[in-house]
């Protein structure tokens, strides 16, 4: 085991090799509406493992939200069992006559190989690609855009 510094990071003990994935939200279309009376105000939870990040609102972009967010994750490979490498999405919509958020959809990618790829070769990418949203009753409704890369730490 080593010890790898970052400044954005923090301190953080690492198993084999450690690397930063790097998550670029970019959009969504075709979204279930669930605000009937005005239009949606969505974002998004990223969850890595442990690690859990929330984008800005898209405010009044209804079920066409625009985020364009840049998320850095702390990754690292081997990682142990395969549930440790899917990236969740939760879509979300504030509420403000309901005392808590509504739940939009969600979807995962499953990153393993992206990072497998960079740990080889210092850098991989998944350029923008469009997943399929589950909505509550486990059907799609609409995709999420996003863009994936790894870099291993030097």
């Amino acid at each position: 085991m080593f010890l790898i510094s970052k400044r954005e990071f923090g301190e953080i003990e690492m198993g084999d090799r450690a690397g930063v994935l790097e998550v670029k939200l970019i959009e969504a279309r075709g979204l279930k509406d669930m605000d009937f009376a005005v239009k949606m105000n969505t974002y998004v939870v990223i969850e890595y493992g442990n690690q859990k990040q929330t984008s800005c609102v898209a405010k009044g972009k209804g079920t066409k939200p625009v985020w364009n967010e840049t998320f850095k994750l702390k990754a690292e490979y081997p990682g142990g069992e395969d549930h440790k490498y899917m990236l969740h999405f939760r879509i979300m919509n504030t509420h403000k006559i309901l005392e808590h958020d509504v739940f939009v959809g969600q979807s995962t990618i499953y990153v393993k190989d992206l990072i497998a790829s960079g740990m080889d070769t210092g850098k991989a990418e998944l350029r923008s690609a469009k997943y399929r949203v589950v909505i509550q009753d486990k059907t799609y409704a609409g995709e999420i855009c996003v863009a994936l890369s790894f870099s291993i730490n030097q």
